[in-house]
Parts: structure tokens; C-alpha cells; sequence
């Protein structure tokens, strides 16, 4: 008998996995991807929008009819043309904590393992995160803008500047979303995030000329509230409205300067959060 050697032919190697180069088209590619999925879980769940739908409304009418009873306004000026504003910038800051949940959901969920397989621009989750936050501030400007003229309030200096006003309250709101992203990358669960976005945000909200004016506020709270960048941003709009902005009147450099003091507190949060939230973010996923 003859004995036969069998050989087998070994697998010729697979060639280096060539990495997805990350152009600039690419990456816009992959937030509008990441941006739809986002929409898409809203839609299948819309009451995640109710703190831009039906808090702005409840508020609204909340601080004009119950507590705009108790101020008094410099000059006896109307309460609703006063509060709208500040209305505005309250719900863009506070709705911010929903950036810290979702992310903080994506992280804690095991999605983020999933994205860290795909051939994907890896800050495109926190980039699309963002936008689609962004997108539902503005839902939230329209339906507080929609609900002050309701009750008879309105801006007194032309379109463009309303715009403009409109604009600089989502361009800050859109910073402090970055430090709600931190927020939700630093939290171990959902409900962690979500309770340290309003521990945060509430007071240094209501600590502001955004419902109520710093005139008679003891000399140290004043000087506080006059330097919150939220004050700036509230300042800012009510001076672009023509709305009462009776913070004008006050010597302190944010309130005689709001517009280009908002434009600065917005740029340092963008230039600090942005970079911290992406490192947080790397951080995270490659645990």
C-alpha cells in the first residue's frame, strides 16, 4: 500500500484594513446620519419633546399671569413684554439637559460599542447630538415666540433684529449644550444626568435678570447677576426686541455691552466644552 500525503494550501493573507479617510464631506455625512437616527427615535417617542412643546407654553403662562402679578417694573412697564424674552432664554437653557441625557443613554445603553465598529468620524455622535438638540431649540423659540403672541406680546424693531435676537439665544443655548454633553459623559446613568443638568442650570438661571430685574436685589446678588451670562444673553435679546430692558440702565460692562458680551460667553464655552466634551467622549468609548 501507498501512503498519500494530503497538503493543504494555506489562506493567502487578507490585506491590511485600509482606515475611511475622513474628509470633510465624509464627516458631514455622518452627523446627517447620526442626526436622523436621532429624529427618528423622537419620532417614535414625541413626548421626549414636551420640554420644548408643552413646557414653554405651561411657563409662559405660569410667570406672566401668577408671579408677573407680584413685580414691579422701572417705569410700570408691561410684565409679558418683559418676561418673553427671558421666557426664551430659560427654556434654550434649561431644555440643554436633554444633550446630557441622550448621551448619557447612548453611553450607558452600549450604542457607542456598536458606532466604535462601524468605518465612522468618531465625534460625529456628540456633533449630531447637537444638531439634533439645536434643531428642537429652535421648535422650542417658535412655540415660546408663538405663545407670547398669544397673549399680546411683540417685538417693536423690525424683523431683522428679532431675528438676530432669535439667533443669539441658539447660539448660546447651543454652547451650554456642551457642558450638559459633559454632564452626560461624566454620569454612570440617565437619572445622574438629568438631576446634575438642573442642579446646575436652574440656579445660575434663576439667579439672572431673565424673570425678574437686579435693581433691588442686595448689592452682592446684584453684582452676581449682573455678570451671569445669562443676564448678558436675556440683556441682549430684549434690547434687539425693543422689549423693557431695564438691566440698561445699570453701569456693570455685560449690561451696557449685552450683545457682544453674549457673543464672548458663547465663544469661551464653545472653545472650553466642545474639546472637553470630545475628550470625555473618547474617554468613554474606548473603555
Amino acid at each position: 500500500m501507498s501512503t498519500a500525503t494530503l497538503t493543504t494550501a494555506s489562506a493567502p493573507p487578507l490585506p491590511p484594513a485600509v482606515p475611511r479617510p475622513h474628509s470633510l464631506l465624509r464627516k458631514v455625512s455622518d452627523v446627517a446620519v447620526l442626526s436622523l437616527r436621532n429624529l427618528v427615535h423622537i419620532s417614535r417617542e414625541p413626548f421626549q419633546l414636551s420640554d420644548v412643546t408643552i413646557q414653554p407654553v405651561l411657563f409662559t403662562l405660569l410667570f406672566v399671569y401668577v408671579f408677573g402679578a407680584g413685580v414691579v417694573l422701572p417705569g410700570g412697564a408691561d410684565y409679558k413684554d418683559f418676561a418673553i424674552p427671558g421666557l426664551l432664554v430659560f427654556n434654550q437653557v434649561t431644555v440643554t439637559v436633554g444633550t446630557g441625557v441622550g448621551l448619557s443613554t447612548d453611553v450607558n445603553t452600549g450604542v457607542i460599542d456598536r458606532f466604535r465598529t462601524l468605518p465612522m468620524w468618531r465625534p460625529g455622535v456628540l456633533v449630531a447630538r447637537s444638531v439634533t438638540d439645536l434643531l428642537t431649540a429652535v421648535l422650542g423659540a417658535a412655540i415660546v415666540a408663538a405663545t407670547g403672541f398669544a397673549i399680546g406680546w411683540s417685538p417693536h424693531e423690525g424683523v431683522g433684529r428679532a431675528l438676530a435676537a432669535f439667533a443669539l439665544v441658539l447660539l448660546f443655548g447651543y454652547a451650554v449644550s456642551w457642558g450638559c454633553a459633559c454632564i452626560g459623559l461624566l454620569s454612570k446613568g440617565v437619572e445622574t444626568a438629568q438631576a446634575l443638568g438642573l442642579l446646575f442650570l436652574f440656579p445660575v438661571v434663576f439667579m439672572s435678570n431673565a424673570l425678574v430685574p437686579t435693581q433691588r436685589m442686595t448689592p452682592w446678588l446684584r453684582d452676581l447677576t449682573d455678570w451671569n451670562p445669562i443676564s448678558a444673553v436675556t440683556a441682549a435679546a430684549r434690547e434687539l426686541l425693543g422689549n423693557p430692558n431695564p438691566s440698561a440702565s445699570i453701569d456693570a460692562w455685560p449690561m451696557q455691552h449685552p450683545v457682544y458680551a453674549t457673543l464672548a460667553w458663547s465663544a469661551a464655552l464653545l472653545l472650553i466644552l466642545a474639546p472637553a466634551a470630545t475628550v470625555l467622549y473618547r474617554r468613554r468609548a474606548a473603555n
